[in-house]
């Protein structure tokens, strides 16, 4: 078995994969927050607990991956993994060789989340263009070509954190559940909110997709993969072509 883990901004998500190198299937996905000072006795208790409480003997863990845009968590997590679990952790980050091939001036401030994501989508879709939206604390877009080169990408803030700057920049706007508006118009302070969030997001969104289609793939085909947890908010919208919720966790075991 292999325990994936993606370390965000404000979240560990985590999954559990079973079966034969290029077959496994996916047994198990947690999620934890992230606090400041986590140590490693703690990560590493939480993470033999919540495998447990799945029915998952954590003796049955042959290997680790780790991917964190926190580089203060790498530490505890490492060591976790190594009292805990007796095993030392593949850790994804600059300069590990994946299959892509990276186009940024500066390949090592590609975030080890958007390497991840667009390992598992050109394994999941050989010999296909690619735009991966990941809609986390930000949501990220990356452009991925047929060829396997990580062409670059974007970045704009994500739900939860557009969100939280207008309750903390504002006197009078108070913090709103994010949810699907079936109409722009707001006829209270709550749903005015709650549709600029959701229709702001959609517009990025759908403009970013289209000029990054032009600028790296000149009319040729191209999948929209949507990943991350607001992805399945704007299903109905049909701008991605496939939804893949665990997209980052499959690009450590591919």
């Amino acid at each position: 078995m292999i325990l994936s883990l993606d370390v965000g901004n404000t979240q560990i998500y985590g999954g559990v994969f079973d079966g034969s190198k290029g077959n496994e299937k996916i047994r198990l996905t947690f999620r934890k927050n992230l606090k400041e000072g986590l140590s490693s006795d703690e990560m590493g208790i939480f993470l033999k607990t919540v495998l447990k409480e799945n029915a998952i003997d954590p003796m049955h863990i042959e290997h680790i991956a780790v991917c964190s845009v926190v580089p203060d968590v790498i530490y505890s997590l490492r060591g976790a993994c190594q009292k805990y679990f007796n095993i030392h952790p593949f850790i994804l980050q600059a300069g590990v060789k994946t299959g892509l091939r990276i186009k940024y001036r500066n390949p090592s401030e590609v975030g080890a989340d958007r390497i991840a994501n667009a390992v598992g989508a050109s394994t999941l879709y050989p010999n296909t263009n690619l735009i991966l939206v990941d809609l986390g604390t930000g949501t990220t877009f990356c452009a991925v070509n047929a060829k396997k080169d990580y062409l670059g990408g974007t970045i704009i803030a994500g739900l939860k954190l557009s969100m939280k700057s207008l309750e903390m920049n504002t006197t009078k706007l108070p913090s709103v559940e994010i949810i699907v508006r079936d109409q722009a118009l707001g006829l209270s302070t709550v749903e005015s909110l709650q549709s600029g969030l959701f229709y702001g997001h959609l517009g990025s969104m759908r403009e970013i997709i289209s000029r990054l289609s032009q600028e790296c793939f000149n009319g040729e085909k191209f999948v929209v993969v949507g990943t991350g947890g607001f992805a399945l908010l704007f299903e109905k919208e049909k701008i991605f072509d496939v939804i893949i919720h665990d997209l980052v966790l499959k690009g450590y075991v591919m």
